[in-house]
């Protein structure tokens, strides 16, 4: 009888997924991720449907390799790039305006073609959730600067600066769009609990 091999993409890119409230810097390679875009308030219909999309064919593609004797695995925590007109620091600004492209990485099993017929069909069994928008992106975000946040996602605030001063003195800049990578379930997590990685790509200061 053969076993389907399994995984664990957290443990395998533990120093990505394992932050703790010092800032600290990451390398970041290419990795494969299941995304959607879109604009809009995180607490509006848009962004639920979004995410409710991004997850059925997640889940789609588990079942996939799984059943095909391909892989097993846990899908991976949600991210999400968020970006809008006053750099990066989105507080500073109306929620309705924000820029955001979610995210699940994803095992290098789950091919361009794969992706394609799980899509296919998730759309098929879900009729009016947005999953034609869910596509298969690699994305590289290179040398980062991250840490954990601890608390409701309306006061990163604090956690972002500091990140930002540890950043100051130890000559960096940020390079790239804000990233959340959420390792609580809000629907079950008080919010004075959740956990959320805050990183950034980041560059010399003097390049």
């Amino acid at each position: 009888m053969t076993t389907t091999p399994r995984t664990d993409l957290k443990k395998t890119y533990s120093h990505l997924y394992a932050a703790v409230p010092a800032p600290a810097l990451v390398d970041v390679p290419e990795l494969p991720y299941l995304t959607i875009d879109g604009v809009g308030d995180p607490d509006g219909p848009a962004y639920q449907e979004a995410v409710r999309a991004l997850y059925a064919v997640a889940y789609g593609l588990r079942f996939g390799l799984r059943r095909a004797g391909v892989l097993d695995y846990s899908v991976a925590p949600l991210e999400g790039l968020w970006w809008g007109s006053e750099e990066q620091d989105l507080t500073r600004q109306d929620r309705s305006t924000w820029n955001w492209t979610m995210m699940i990485l994803q095992p290098p099993q789950a091919g361009a073609e794969l992706v394609a017929g799980v899509v296919a069909a998730t759309a098929r069994k879900k009729p009016g959730v947005p999953v034609d928008r869910v596509e298969l992106r690699r994305m590289a975000e290179g040398p980062s600067a991250q840490l954990l946040h601890v608390g409701p996602y309306r006061e990163e605030r604090a956690t972002r600066d500091r990140l930002v001063a540890f950043l100051d003195r130890s000559g960096y800049r940020i390079s790239g769009q804000h990233h959340e990578i959420y390792l609580s379930d809000p629907t079950r997590t008080a919010a004075a609990k959740l956990r959320t990685i805050l990183r950034y790509p980041v560059a010399p200061a003097t390049t």
